[in-house]
């Protein structure tokens, strides 16, 4: 009896007809769902790029007066750290003015280099460049000369740093 209620067991669970169909159908449904969800084989095919000092001549010559910039930068500092300044009020402010445009005039040449990389790059160049004469260039006359005729363009250079910062957001 207990073979024949083993083969009855397995018809009702497995076998009949109606069990064997909604197998299928499940069998069916999970697949199609599965390959809709599989991720398909993408090919991918690697194209042969520019250089990268290429790609970013193609925004403008920034580089390369970002390279001119640094230098002058560089060429300037060492002017300016081994001059010689009186040990007065004045040549104590001279100093300062000094160290203030040396170090605006490094980090704007820094952000020259970034420049390739905004989707405007000659409006914000324009005012970088404008900026770094204006106010770096009217503070190192001042610091070299002691004459302050330029200095009213200094406030200048400094809103052309504001907008060139600006314009890299553009």
């Amino acid at each position: 009896m207990g073979f024949v209620g083993q083969d009855t067991l397995n018809y009702i669970l497995f076998t009949n007809p109606v069990v064997v169909n909604t197998i299928s159908i499940a069998k069916t449904a999970t697949n199609t769902i599965v390959d809709s969800i599989r991720p398909k084989k993408i090919e991918v095919k690697m194209v042969q790029s520019e250089p990268l000092y290429k790609l970013a001549l193609q925004n403008g010559p920034f580089i390369r007066l970002a390279a001119i910039s640094g230098a002058a930068a560089v060429i300037l500092g060492a002017y300016g750290s081994h001059k010689s300044y009186s040990l007065e009020e004045k040549g104590e402010e001279r100093r300062r003015v000094f160290d203030t445009a040396s170090r605006y005039h490094f980090i704007h040449t820094l952000a020259l280099l970034g420049l390739p990389m905004c989707r405007k790059p000659r409006i914000a160049g324009t005012f970088m460049i404008s900026g770094i004469f204006l106010f770096c260039g009217t503070c190192y006359f001042y610091a070299f000369t002691g004459d302050k005729s330029f200095s009213k363009l200094t406030p200048l250079g400094g809103t052309c740093f504001i907008l060139g910062w600006l314009g890299m957001f553009l």
